[in-house]
């Protein structure tokens, strides 16, 4: 059996106690994508680092984007060529960091009549894309004449269909992409702990010094005393600036992302497809499993953080836009089985729509001593986090004669992955699949398995052979269950629903189906009281109404 770092709240006091009595050479605040990588690389550097997140790893942005790790293509009609090549390169580092997280996914896209992309611009902007990304093999872009792309996708439409351009991105699922960074520091020394609110600053000669923190479980306080602080908390970026009293300088300028799931059957699309929308904006149709998913919308946001919700308006805009891209499709509202919206914490540019606002992160350091870092993209966490780490490591020499060693996260593999390529992925699949199939599961079980856990699995699959259950449906999903509890700081049912596995937003009907063995097992393994599981209930059927039901009644 694969040996995992035992990572779980059911050592909370443990953690706690140890994160109060530690001296850190560096606290960040903030658990998602940002976060994860900058305490891995610090770690990785020799950093004594820990990690607060007041809510759940990746609860934020890095659990809601389009989910992929792509080189940016759009960037080129902003003339944004750093950024496509930055992203483009980090592209495939991720994919070798993790395989079977980060996986290769052909993109189509249509050229038609009127569209926002002729088929000579088309061309010419996708051979750059390919310099700039530094994309080799089959992975280069081709540009397909009308018979050609009708034959990939049938659904395109024919009547103002001039021919398609064909090239690669990659898709994974941000919130694993993220936890398994942070399960990664661990093995360098990192400590990281969720439900733990940054509630203010500690400081020494008018410099910060550390955090208090609300331990959001208990409701208990305590302190951790830091060299250097980093707030990596995407959209609350200005909120943790206001704690400080460091409020000059420039501001972020947060939009609202929304995406759609379907049946795979009633959008049933070969590949993933980046199409045109009639106001002159791009969205994406993916194929992903049972179910095709659909976004993004790009709309300002000046309402609650904590809770963004896809509305009547972002459902209605998004099927008008696959209809009409698509005619033979005819999608509905009661077509809808879930649906995920999200923030992306833009700095914010005079004059600029939300649409045209730059992806480029920025590193903004207060009179006190705080860092705070913002924009950026999913695909850009390792070089957000080696532009910041870079900066404490200057600090350390300077202020400590301390000397810190070069980013080394381009070579260090992520939990999970025990692969050479894609194809050994598929292979590991093949193999996990035969060991299973007798207990009646299809391939799909083994490929979400392998995509979410990678060699990890062998792990799960260790307790699903000691697991009890009505199906064996229900004893493999415990046994996710169990190593998320054990490995991976599985706090509550919204955890493993959400965050963990995906299913609120990729096999909603099995949060249905699995709501109360998953609630048994929290109240025997976390001792919850009747009252907890009665109010966790509720709130999962609360988060499937919020994500599915789109009628005009709806609340």
């Amino acid at each position: 059996m694969i040996k995992n770092i035992r990572f779980s709240n059911l050592e909370r006091t443990k953690i706690i106690k140890e994160l109060s009595e530690e001296h850190y050479d560096l606290v960040v605040i903030g658990g998602g994508i940002t976060g994860g990588g900058i305490i891995l690389d610090a770690a990785s550097r020799g950093l004594k680092v820990a990690m607060v997140e007041k809510g759940d790893f990746a609860s934020g942005t890095s659990s809601k984007s389009t989910k992929l790790i792509h080189g940016g293509l759009r960037y080129l009609k902003q003339f944004d060529f750093w950024l496509v090549k930055e992203v483009g390169s980090e592209r495939a580092i991720v994919h070798n960091l993790a395989p079977h997280l980060v996986l290769p996914e052909k993109m189509l896209l249509p050229l038609i009549e009127n569209g926002s992309y002729g088929k000579w611009l088309t061309s010419i902007g996708l051979k750059v894309y390919d310099v700039l990304a530094q994309v080799t093999g089959d992975d280069k872009r081709k540009m397909l004449e009308k018979k050609e792309a009708l034959k990939l996708e049938p659904l395109l439409p024919k009547k103002i269909l001039n021919g398609a351009g064909y090239y690669a991105e990659y898709r994974t699922d941000d919130a694993r992409l993220t936890i398994e960074i942070i399960k990664t520091s661990l093995k360098f020394g990192a400590k990281a702990l969720n439900y733990a609110e940054v509630t203010d600053f500690s400081y020494d000669k008018e410099k910060v010094a550390g955090v208090i923190v609300k331990d959001v479980v208990s409701g208990t306080e305590f302190k951790i005393k830091s060299k250097y602080v980093i707030s990596a908390t995407g959209p609350w970026v200005d909120d943790l600036r206001s704690l400080n009293n460091s409020k000059k300088g420039k501001r972020l300028h947060l939009t609202k992302g929304v995406h759609l799931v379907f049946p795979y059957e009633k959008l049933p699309v070969k590949q993933s497809v980046y199409f045109d929308i009639p106001d002159g904006r791009m969205m994406f149709a993916i194929p992903r499993g049972k179910v095709t998913y659909i976004g993004t919308t790009d709309t300002n946001y000046l309402n609650d953080k904590d809770h963004v919700e896809t509305d009547l308006a972002d459902a209605i805009y998004l099927i008008s836009a696959v209809n009409n891209m698509f005619p033979s499709i005819n999608l509905e509202m009661d077509d809808i089985v879930s649906s995920w919206a999200g923030l992306r914490p833009l700095i914010h540019e005079e004059g600029k729509s939300a649409s045209e606002l730059s992806r480029k992160d920025e590193i903004f350091v207060s009179d006190s001593g705080l860092i705070s870092i913002a924009g950026g993209k999913l695909t850009g966490y390792r070089k957000m986090a080696e532009r910041v780490v870079n900066r404490i490591a200057k600090k350390m020499e300077e202020d400590y004669d301390q000397e810190v060693g070069e980013c080394t996260t381009a070579e260090i593999p992520l939990c999970g992955n025990g692969f050479k390529n894609a194809k050994h992925v598929n292979k590991y699949i093949g193999e996990i699949y035969g060991r299973i199939k007798g207990d009646g599961f299809k391939r799909y079980n083994a490929w979400f398995l392998v995509t979410n856990y990678g060699i990890q699995t062998e792990t799960i699959l260790g307790y699903y052979s000691k697991q009890k259950g009505d199906t064996n449906e229900i004893r493999l999903a415990l046994a996710e269950l169990h190593f998320g509890i054990e490995f991976e700081m599985v706090q509550n049912p919204m955890d493993f629903f959400i965050r963990r596995t995906g299913r609120l937003y990729f096999d909603i009907e099995s949060v249905r189906q699995l709501m109360e063995p998953v609630l048994l097992v929290f109240k025997k393994v976390y001792a919850i009281n009747d009252s907890q599981i009665a109010a966790w209930r509720d709130g999962l059927h609360a988060e499937i109404e919020a994500h599915s039901n789109f009628s005009l009644d709806r609340g």
